[in-house]
């Protein structure tokens, strides 16, 4: 490591690495340099000067944000000149920006007002009338008013060097410069609300939020997203039991700040018109509502009379319940009910893939690693998080990223080599780049459910032959489906039924499924066998099924998920739906109604071939959860589409 430089800040003695910016050299220290334009991550823009320092023998102010640490430079931060200069600033920013702070939905939260409270910029000398246009709809998730807007450009960074997209720009010159949108009037973009959250002012506004409520009405509530299987922390603003708003500006999860739009905007199917909330029992062959006792007892009775004639069970669980939901399932299905027949639906093969127990790859892997492999995914559309994390290590780390997909991916913007092949021939197109992987230091593997069973042994039998350190991601679909196989959610001990078989089965006596829609595209083969379903709404396999129980979401309940990258997640409950149960109440409640114990029994060893396969879901699509988000199916993009 270089020697570390010395210098001097406030009179305080710091020590920093070569090439280290002071604005967070002294921050490091605890000495906070104020800035709007700056964000760590981001290219320099020195576009709002506020952070403004004097350094020892330098002609005039320099601005932190673009100064290098030197030897024996000396700082100062908090002179009456640089308070001078930062109260001047603030000025030329206010001189049209609109004093709408009461109504602004940044209010208690605006960087600007904090500055003008702390430089006390109440009070400007400009007498002009404030230019004002109309505030526009970028689109049907982000706002835009102009007059508001500090020309910081952190949302026009953001948007093209941390996703890629560059759906924002500045148009017009000098007093009438505004952000604006990359096809004229409106947004084609990820519609992820990163520019929203990144805003320093009230400039760019969610239109879920706007208007509603403050920042300190709200309880704020760290859980997991309900979505895909990447992790992310999204931070719930709760009023009243309803959540308002979702973002992670505390950066308390592994996905920092990022969040793409089912994690910041897709939390409506929450309060759908569509959610159920009271148990359904099915008379004179339509569904009644009936009390939570009636539907228990009824599934109890039933069950315990098939039970007791020695019936055919098949139990189909979910990769949205949490762990703890899904191991107390599988102990009932195997301990309670007697069968081996319970599976789920299976988007990548992490059965194989732990059977192999090689090393996997964590978020923080994906930002640090020298060399990456995607093989068989479209990571912007399905994994969004962890592309965003491949293109961060390629800007700050330069990370050589290969893909081996059968279109066009957004990693192809960097890549150190592309390799296009047939959906089916992923392997091939990954020996082809032996050598060249080979020669680098390190490599970790992201792989789909195009590589699976015999396909994936082989893959890590080509890892194993590199002769250098590999990890790997088994990609799959929903916010528990890792958990769910480690949770035993296969079939087994012995011999039992795939979700497929189960379907095809026509001696099946009772069907149970948690958290699943396994007939939204197929048919059950067993027309007389009793159907139980617990769910948030009247899927298609809900109108088939004897009785349904109303469930809590991921929001509602406590709990843990394991992400793709095996990391475990903690889920905390947000609102509440009256009438719903989480999956866990449930499945106490039927136990004891049953008299069945569900005493801890030993892990299920995981060899069970099944069908693996993606559902294919884009960042606008997501199972049952997205087909109930109003946000999701009111973009443009929606619902758009892999490898273009």
């Amino acid at each position: 490591m270089a020697d570390l430089v010395r210098l001097t800040i406030d009179g305080q003695a710091v020590e920093a690495p070569p090439g280290e910016l002071v604005i967070d050299a002294a921050k490091r220290v605890g000495i906070e340099i104020p800035a709007f334009c700056y964000y760590k991550g981001l290219s320099l823009q020195a576009a709002c000067r506020m952070c403004l320092v004097e350094v020892a023998k330098a002609p005039k102010l320099l601005t932190a944000c673009t100064l290098p640490v030197a030897e024996g430079m000396v700082v100062t931060t908090d002179s009456p000149v640089v308070k001078q200069a930062r109260k001047s600033m603030l000025e030329f920013l206010l001189t049209n920006h609109p004093m709408d702070c009461p109504v602004c939905d940044k209010g208690g939260e605006c960087e600007l007002q904090e500055m003008t409270f702390r430089y006390g910029a109440g009070e400007g000398r400009f007498s002009e009338v404030k230019h004002h246009v109309e505030e526009k709809r970028f689109s049907p998730v982000v706002y835009y008013d102009a007059p508001r807007c500090i020309l910081c450009y952190r949302c026009v960074r953001i948007c093209d060097e941390g996703l890629g997209v560059k759906a924002l720009g500045i148009v017009n010159r000098g007093v009438t410069s505004e952000i604006g949108p990359n096809r004229g009037d409106h947004l084609e973009c990820d519609e992820c609300g990163a520019c929203i959250d990144i805003c320093p002012v009230g400039a760019l506004t969610s239109s879920a939020y706007r208007y509603h409520t403050r920042p300190w009405e709200m309880r704020h509530v760290g859980t997991v997203c309900a979505h895909c299987s990447n992790g992310c922390t999204t931070t719930l603003g709760v009023r009243n039991h309803e959540i308002i708003r979702a973002n992670n500006r505390d950066r308390s999860g592994l996905n920092g700040e990022f969040l793409c739009i089912k994690g910041r905007f897709g939390f409506d199917f929450v309060h759908s018109e569509e959610r159920l909330q009271s148990p359904l029992l099915r008379v004179d062959g339509e569904l009644k509502t009936v009390s939570w006792a009636q539907a228990l007892s009824a599934v109890a009775r039933e069950f315990s009379e098939i039970k007791a004639r020695g019936g055919k069970f098949g139990v189909i669980g979910s990769n949205h319940t949490t762990n703890e939901e899904g191991r107390l399932l599988a102990r009932f299905a195997r301990q309670g009910l007697g069968t081996a027949s319970i599976d789920h639906h299976r988007t990548g093969d992490v059965v194989t893939f732990l059977a192999c127990d090689r090393p996997q790859a964590t978020v923080a892997d994906l930002y640090n690693t020298k060399a990456a492999l995607v093989v068989g995914a479209d990571l912007a559309q399905q994994h969004p998080l962890y592309a965003f994390q491949l293109r961060a290590n390629w800007r700050h780390h330069q990370a050589r990223v290969y893909t081996v997909t059968e279109g066009p991916v957004r990693e192809d913007q960097y890549s150190a080599g592309r390799v296009r092949v047939e959906r089916g021939g992923e392997l091939t197109g990954v020996e082809s780049l032996g050598e060249r992987l080979k020669a680098e230091p390190e490599l970790v593997i992201l792989f789909g459910d195009a590589i699976q069973g015999q396909a994936l042994r082989g893959l890590i039998a080509f890892g194993d032959g590199l002769g250098i350190p590999v990890k790997y991601v088994c990609l799959v679909d929903y916010s528990n489906s890792r958990g769910a196989v480690e949770a035993g959610l296969v079939p087994g001990p012995g011999p039992g039924l795939t979700l497929a078989e189960m379907l095809a089965a026509g001696d099946l006596d009772a069907l149970w499924v948690v958290g699943a829609n396994p007939l939204k595209n197929a048919e059950l083969a067993a027309r007389g066998a009793f159907v139980v379903v617990q769910e948030l709404f009247l899927t298609e396999t809900a109108r088939r099924a004897d009785v349904v129980l109303p469930a809590a979401s991921a929001y509602e309940k406590t709990g843990t998920v394991t992400s793709a990258t095996g990391e475990v997640q903690t889920l905390k409950q947000g609102p509440r739906v009256m009438g719903a149960k989480p999956d866990l109440e449930i499945l106490k409640l039927l136990a004891r109604e049953m008299a069945v114990d569900l005493a801890a029994a030993e892990a299920v060893a995981l060899d069970a071939p099944g069908l693996v396969q993606s559902a294919r879901d884009t960042l606008f699509t997501s199972g049952s959860l997205g087909r109930y988000s109003k946000a999701l199916h009111s973009v443009r993009e929606h619902p758009g589409g892999l490898y273009r």
